[in-house]
């Protein structure tokens, strides 16, 4: 079995959204939901599909709009029995004239949410790397599971939330050229620590890059995880299943 654990199946992104997910047989799909319109499409997947599971929470991209009222509502969104963790949530630094300030709040709000629900914390960092540490740091319980999606700061960084009962999303970018930093990643961290996942539609792993994302290119990372571990790709699958199994709390109920 495999598992992507994060992606997002927006439909104006997948009208073959029924071929797109019968690629997949029987391994799991982790649909993420950011904002009102994507979190009901995960839920709608959820209810749909045996083998998909969703997270769900505001991106940070929303912060200046969502109000308490959101909250009110995400949380009760949150009950749904396959939605198994709180996401993506996070701090987003990359572009100029963003409000930190409310990036924060609301990212501390949802933690707030994780913690209440004993649901698992996905995380979107861009280059907001260390307040994403100090937050979680401060404001996850321990007992709290999370994962850092799309993992792209350092190794270093890697040993740091590692204490913080955090796993590492590891996504197409490991297949490209210029993915050296997240090769090193790979190579450095203990595979008990990695999940697979695609961020479809986005990040396209080769020989695919330029071309619409799926689920089911969640072979080509694994095998280059494999190839930089220098291990078989077998192990890939079954070690990172097991995480994701854990990490999410994922009972299957198929």
């Amino acid at each position: 079995m495999m598992i992507d654990t994060h992606c997002h199946l927006d439909l104006t992104d997948y009208p073959d959204i029924d071929q797109v997910i019968s690629k997949m047989k029987d391994n799991i799909i982790i649909v993420s939901g950011v904002n009102r319109e994507s979190i009901n499409e995960v839920i709608d997947l959820c209810n749909k599909y045996n083998n998909v599971y969703g997270t769900i929470g505001f991106h940070p991209e929303y912060a200046e709009d969502i109000t308490n009222d959101d909250l009110i509502w995400l949380e009760q969104k949150l009950q749904h029995k396959k939605i198994i963790g709180i996401g993506e949530i996070g701090l987003d630094y990359h572009y100029e004239n963003i409000n930190k300030e409310k990036q924060k709040e609301l990212f501390i709000e949802q933690i707030k949410l994780g913690n209440k629900y004993n649901k698992t914390i996905v995380i979107h960092s861009r280059d907001a790397i260390e307040d994403t540490y100090e937050i979680l740091k401060t404001e996850k319980e321990s007992q709290i599971k999370a994962v850092l999606h799309c993992y792209s700061s350092s190794v270093e960084m890697a040993y740091k939330f590692i204490p913080l009962n955090v796993m590492f999303g590891i996504g197409g970018v490991v297949t490209f050229k210029n993915g050296q930093k997240l090769k090193k990643v790979v190579e450095n961290i203990d595979l008990k620590y990695l999940l697979l996942e695609t961020d479809s539609p986005y990040l396209t792993p080769e020989p695919f890059r330029g071309k619409r994302n799926e689920p089911e290119n969640i072979k080509y990372v694994a095998n280059e995880i494999a190839n930089l571990k220098q291990i078989k790709v077998e192990e890939v699958f079954k070690k990172t299943t097991e995480n994701a199994l854990s990490q999410f709390d994922l009972k299957l109920d198929f």
